[in-house]
């Protein structure tokens, strides 16, 4: 064994070794950056990902050839909306302002370039990895173009961010990407508050704050504190710099890195009273080490997810395309779970929420990869630290800091992109708002191929007498029938009628109506769709059957109070057709495997039991984990007739799997009269499908 395997193997030792010595966070973290630093090569590689099964040609059975710029289920358009008055907090956007051409860079990386050339030459390393990742309505913008600014504000305002954070390059009396801030600075026809954040590291070729191969050096000292204290006091002295207790702030990234953050910090209060600019708000990012800001002099630390955080690894699950990947695949997820269930501190600590984090852009095939983030999830984490972990702050210290507006080489972004739209800035205002619980109506989702089916399911609708809101789906070349058709019932004036390309079966458009329905509050909808089967005997006597157990003879009002009565209960299957995946496989095993790692499932999900049939009743919030994928159209194989083997397929068997996932419970209707068969996979066979 070669020193560096020897060193990787006795790294979990002295990793639990160190967790045991009894010191203080943040001596802890000064010992462990210092460590990093000087013995990094110690730490282990991540555990490699799996090899995707191969054809003929080389290439990944299920490899992702869609387009890089294609809408994703789940995408959201720019809209118009009010926010809460008064807002719960100040947002601040951390904001790169790296989009332009400059001196250094050209030098350096080659004529003419910008981050966009990190951005775009991303690939996808594995199975479900969004590579790359590109804008939507602002573009490849340059921020040499006034105008770029002027928009950003405009849309960050809009969706509730309150400041932007511009990250400040300063080493000693040299400025780096200064041109857009003096810019902003400039134009006092852009409204939005900002403060600095002093990015006091070496700038280095690696990207990622380590000092090997520096580009540009800091030469920290008592004259240089005060150079660029007197430097940035335009910003400072702006009507719009953003203030705290009526000081204006002023962010250190790194403030382990001065000789005495004490003494810096003093210095640079002294020259701001005696210079017209008065008291100074200062705080650190708490990105490499979490010192009581006290004990440096600060008056705040800024909470900066991912980092200062170690989610599980999830390396190992993914299936791999490019099979000399060696980055490191975490869990977003757990990220947000832990940070926002974090206690805040006895000192000035504001939050941080992220959006995601993927710096594959930066370096190819070994980047840093938070799998699993979603609109949804990150609104969540936002209005929980809104809501609950600043309930008890002062007003003037309610301020929650988000990673970032556009970071776009490492997958933080809030801008819109091409693959979801305004869907990130859309839960941002979302998460403004306190939540509340109402008494909702259930939702019908009909999807239409067998347009004399859809007047028998509309029928029955009618004579099932529940309130409900529907929404029929269907494609194209059948939306002017199917709306002849509902046109002719009485179901009221709230139906509506989606039309989609004919893929993904019934599945796809379920789901995009399913996503559409929970962003809209929507709870409990019942999924039905006009099943035939015409490659059996018996297709219609499998619909007619599940229909029945689902909505007839008023069994539709009886399952709606059973799931009041069982918030527990996720889906509700019919009668019968709750069948174990293990023993109806089918051809699925290659999606079923992948779909596993892209939705994050943990359990195993042969052992789990799906709706057969794929009709049933379900709580919205029981199909997150699938719908937070935001899975592309193209992902679905184009209909041809297919009766198994399609990732339709697979999501109709991972169905229970998903549910569970989400913490929920899978029950068939007998449950409800207390018949319930206790054996999911009965003796005598299942007359709509063949084991195997």
């Amino acid at each position: 064994m070669n020193n560096n395997r020897l060193r990787q193997a006795l790294y979990p030792l002295l990793r639990s070794l160190f967790r045991a010595l009894p010191l203080s966070e943040g001596q802890r973290d000064r010992l462990r950056t210092r460590l990093m630093s000087r013995h990094g090569d110690w730490i282990p590689l991540p555990a490699r990902g799996r090899d995707s099964a191969h054809e003929v040609t080389g290439h990944s059975t299920t490899r992702p050839y869609w387009r890089a710029d294609e809408a994703a289920i789940g995408h959201v358009p720019y809209k118009q909306a009010p926010l809460p008055s008064p807002v719960p907090a100040t947002l601040v956007a951390f904001y790169l302002p790296q989009f332009h051409t400059f001196a250094e860079n050209d030098a350096w990386w080659g004529k003419g370039f910008t981050e966009w050339r990190n951005v775009t030459r991303a690939l996808p390393q594995f199975e479900g990895h969004i590579q790359p990742r590109l804008p939507a309505d602002l573009g490849f913008y340059d921020l040499g173009n006034p105008q770029i600014m002027r928009d950003q504000a405009q849309l960050a305002a809009e969706y509730g961010i309150g400041a932007f954070c511009f990250y400040f390059y300063w080493f000693s009396g040299r400025t780096l990407m200064e041109a857009p801030l003096r810019q902003w600075l400039a134009d006092d026809s852009i409204d939005l508050p900002f403060c600095l954040c002093w990015a006091n590291e070496n700038w280095a070729r690696r990207w990622d704050g380590r000092d090997e191969d520096i580009l540009i050096g800091q030469q920290h000292s008592a004259e240089d504190d005060l150079a660029f204290i007197s430097h940035i006091a335009p910003y400072l002295r702006d009507r719009r710099a953003l203030k705290v207790d009526g000081k204006p702030m002023l962010l250190v990234y790194r403030p382990n890195l001065l000789p005495d953050a004490r003494a810096t910090g003093q210095r640079w209060r002294n020259w701001c009273l005696d210079n017209g600019i008065g008291e100074i708000h200062l705080a650190y990012v708490q990105g490499f080490e979490r010192p009581d800001p006290r004990d440096i002099g600060f008056d705040a630390a800024v909470e900066f997810p991912p980092n200062m955080s170690n989610p599980r690894s999830l390396s190992a699950n993914q299936w791999l395309i490019n099979p000399d990947f060696q980055g490191d695949v975490r869990d977003w997820r757990e990220l947000a779970r832990e940070v926002s269930n974090r206690k805040l501190p006895d000192y000035t600590l504001y939050p941080g929420v992220n959006p995601g984090w993927d710096n594959e852009a930066r370096r190819s095939g070994r980047g840093r990869v938070y799998l699993h983030a979603s609109p949804r999830g990150y609104c969540d984490w936002l209005h929980t630290t809104l809501h609950k972990r600043l309930a008890d702050t002062p007003p003037a210290q309610r301020v929650v800091f988000i990673n970032a507006w556009n970071e776009w080489a490492e997958g933080a972004v809030l801008e819109p992109d091409a693959r979801l739209g305004h869907a990130w800035l859309a839960a941002t205002r979302q998460a403004l708002k306190p939540r509340t619980v109402s008494v909702r109506r259930p939702c019908i989702v009909i999807h239409a191929w067998y347009l004399d089916v859809l007047e028998e399911l509309l029928g029955i609708v009618e004579s099932s007498a529940l309130q409900a809101r529907i929404v029929i789906t269907t494609t194209h070349e059948h939306d002017t029938d199917v709306r002849r058709i509902v046109a002719k019932h009485r179901l009221g004036d709230e139906i509506d009628v989606l039309a989609f390309a004919n893929r993904g079966r019934d599945i796809l458009p379920f789901l995009h109506a399913a996503n559409r329905l929970l962003d809209e509050g929507e709870d409990v909808v019942l999924k039905l769709h006009t099943k035939r089967s015409v490659h059996r005997g018996n297709g219609d006597q499998w619909r007619r059957e599940m229909v029945d157990k689902l909505i007839g003879n008023q069994t539709g009002q009886t399952i709606l109070e059973y799931l009041r009565l069982h918030p527990d209960v996720g889906m509700i299957a019919p009668a019968g057709h709750l069948l174990p995946v293990t023993q109806f496989m089918g051809g699925n095993i290659s999606h079923l495997e992948k779909l596993q790692a892209r939705l994050g499932l943990d359990e195993d999900i042969e052992a789990d039991l799906f709706a057969s049939g794929s009709m049933f009743w379900v709580r919205l919030s029981a199909l997150r984990p699938l719908l937070d994928a935001h899975l592309h159209t193209s992902a679905f194989e184009s209909e041809t007739g297919q009766i198994d083997g399609t990732l339709a397929h697979a999501i109709e068997r991972i169905s229970g799997a998903v549910v569970h996932a989400a913490g929920f419970q899978i029950i068939e209707t007998s449950t409800l009269t207390g018949n319930s068969n206790q054996d999911p996979a009965p003796d005598h066979d299942y007359a709509y499908a063949r084991r195997r």
